[in-house]
């Protein structure tokens, strides 16, 4: 049962797959089209991306420079709270530096990682760009070949049109001429007819 089912759904995926095949031969322009609107959309999408990603990578600059900020400052006042033996402040003023410390290795981290994806992203959007910009002009080319296509074969019907048509003038012309031939003749040939026993009624009575 599950081979009839595999078996079917191949049928219906090649079905598919012909049909647009045959769309994108019959319209290679719309086919073109398409494709050009997916892939500004997938363009739309990278930029929103990185939008996102640069705004988060403020937030984490932002905070990893408060971390380094409240490192340093717990810092200094735990060297003052040493000084002054206060050991229970210099003791938080310690621990808070280490955490803080320990927070700006991983905003840090954070921070390259989310740079190295900003990167990647803008490499994938400038070849998305590039691909958009050779799509526009293969476009461009293929519309100038299907006008010029389109062009030609209006022509060729318009030429073969007049030749029929001229065809068909030429041939009414000639059946005229022939059939006016034809009257010509008869008519000559009553008139010498008609000629030709005058004549010969005359000789008889002459002799």
């Amino acid at each position: 049962m599950s081979n009839l089912f595999t078996r079917i759904k191949n049928t219906i995926v090649s079905d598919i797959h012909e049909m647009i095949d045959q769309k994108e031969e019959k319209n290679p322009i719309a086919t073109l089209n398409q494709y050009l609107r997916e892939s500004e959309k997938e363009v739309e999408q990278i930029s929103r991306l990185m939008d996102r990603q640069r705004k988060l990578k403020d937030q984490f600059s932002d905070e990893y420079d408060h971390a380094i900020y409240m490192r340093d400052k717990r810092d200094k006042q735990a060297e003052i709270a040493k000084k002054a033996e206060e050991l229970s402040l210099f003791e938080f003023a310690t621990k808070e530096k280490n955490e803080y410390a320990e927070q700006a290795v991983k905003l840090k981290e954070s921070l390259q990682k989310i740079n190295q994806s900003i990167e990647q992203l803008e490499e994938k959007y400038r070849t998305m760009q590039l691909r958009l910009k050779e799509m526009h002009f293969k476009r461009l080319e293929l519309m100038g070949k299907e006008n010029t296509i389109r062009m030609n074969h209006r022509m060729n019907q318009l030429i073969h049109e007049d030749e029929q048509s001229s065809n068909k003038r030429i041939r009414e012309i000639e059946r005229y001429m022939d059939r006016l031939e034809a009257k010509v003749s008869r008519e000559y040939e009553q008139l010498t007819f008609d000629d030709k026993i005058e004549q010969l009624e005359k000789n008889l009575k002459a002799n």
